[in-house]
């Protein structure tokens, strides 16, 4: 039997992404190779390897690892050692064959990277932005943001990822009614921005984007900085072990290609709080993308007013409390409420990031694991650790997902 014609391209029941020998699926099957291969970093994968963990014939793997290097996605990585036999051949991932752009609207900065193929950021720029001066005003200065990071002689671009305040609609592109600023509802950004810049573009909430980034960052772990004695040898086993922060460890395949968190909450704490979701190996935004309202849970019956028009919210409180200059109780706060989303889905790993963590690093990953340490039903209970990428690296991971066939 075909090993291929078992499966129509679905995880199975450990996470592994089946490839399928149609021609009609030939795009699935490579991006799919491409995603083992960007995993296993400059160490490779043999062919064989490739074949058992995709379902594909060797055949089919030959042939598709022949279109990619010849695209200039995919190149030799050496040989492996022998065991007996002729030593196979290994290939790995082209990191600069492609680049792409992520940008990050905050409602008073815009910052903007482009990344390789791995992920790793080759130029950024930034400036300040008024989210208030409506959609027009924020279209123009993406737009010479993107020109900014350009590079006629560089790898050509595969997309741009934009991360803005929700709600959105993730699917449509489109913005919706986000607090404090009514005349951005309804604002179809993805379209505008695609037809300026003439690149794919996609639009997600900055939280979603923050989770992608943690995911991400725990995926380059695994690989060496461009140009150390690793990078040039193409040192380290398949299978290695990858971390975001420093006490954030699993073995790879979990999750993200080679290497990356099954389940986590990234809690990013700005001008506004929110939370992206990590699960199952994806972001989880729900049917009308509005997952992660983590700011908008209310903590205190009858509390201060927030602008969502409820009263009590973690983030009117969390905000009141960093206005005043308390951040150990803004922590706190924010433990309580991360509690609460712990208790409800179990997960692994509670990640923080945003402007005012990034003033107190120590101060907010101390505050919340006490809270999540005080309230946990039992021993096993997530790890608080830093993102260990930013909002903008998430909207630039998203905007690869194109070639790796995930949904980001």
């Amino acid at each position: 039997m075909n090993r291929g014609s078992r499966n129509s391209g679905h995880s199975d029941a450990h996470g592994r992404r089946g490839g399928v020998n149609l021609p009609a699926l030939r795009g699935h099957n490579e991006a799919l190779v491409l995603d083992l291969l960007r995993g296993a970093g400059p160490a490779g994968l043999g062919r064989t390897e490739l074949a058992a963990r995709t379902g594909l014939t060797p055949q089919a793997v030959s042939k598709i690892t022949a279109r990619l290097g010849a695209g200039g996605l995919v190149a030799e990585a050496g040989r492996a050692a022998s065991t007996g036999g002729k030593p196979r051949t290994l290939l790995r991932l082209v990191p600069d064959a492609r680049h792409a752009v992520g940008v990050h609207l905050d409602r008073d900065v815009l910052r903007a990277v482009r990344v390789d193929l791995a992920g790793r950021v080759v130029a950024d720029s930034g400036g300040p932005l008024d989210f208030g001066a409506g959609p027009e005003a924020a279209v123009e200065a993406v737009v010479r943001a993107v020109a900014r990071l350009g590079d006629p002689y560089g790898p050509p671009l595969l997309g741009v990822g934009v991360a803005a305040p929700g709600p959105l609609d993730h699917r449509a592109g489109v913005m919706g009614r986000v607090t404090g600023f009514p005349s951005w509802k309804g604002f179809p950004l993805r379209g505008v921005l695609e037809g300026r810049l003439g690149l794919p573009v996609l639009l997600d909430k900055d939280t979603n984007a923050g989770a992608a980034a943690a995911a991400g960052a725990w995926l380059r772990a695994t690989w060496p900085e461009p140009g150390s004695e690793a990078d040039v040898a193409g040192a380290g086993a398949v299978g290695a072990v990858g971390a975001v922060g420093a006490d954030v460890v699993a073995p790879a395949g979990e999750g993200l290609a080679g290497g990356g968190p099954h389940t986590c909450v990234y809690l990013h704490v700005g001008t506004g709080l929110g939370a992206g979701l990590w699960l199952g190996g994806g972001v989880y935004r729900g049917a009308r993308s509005a997952a992660g309202e983590f700011g908008h849970q209310v903590l205190l019956l009858d509390g201060p007013p927030c602008r969502c028009g409820a009263r009590g919210c973690v983030e009117v409180l969390c905000l009141e409390a960093v206005a005043r200059g308390d951040l150990p109780g803004a922590a706190r706060i924010v433990g309580e409420a991360a509690a609460n989303l712990v208790a409800l889905l179990d997960v692994d790993r509670v990640l923080l990031g945003g402007r005012v963590v990034a003033s107190a690093p120590d101060v907010f990953v101390a505050g919340v694991g006490a809270v999540l340490a005080g309230r946990a039903l039992d021993p096993a209970r997530p790890v608080v650790a830093l993102a260990g990428a930013g909002v903008a690296e998430g909207a630039a991971e998203m905007a690869l997902t194109s070639l790796f066939g995930r949904a980001g």
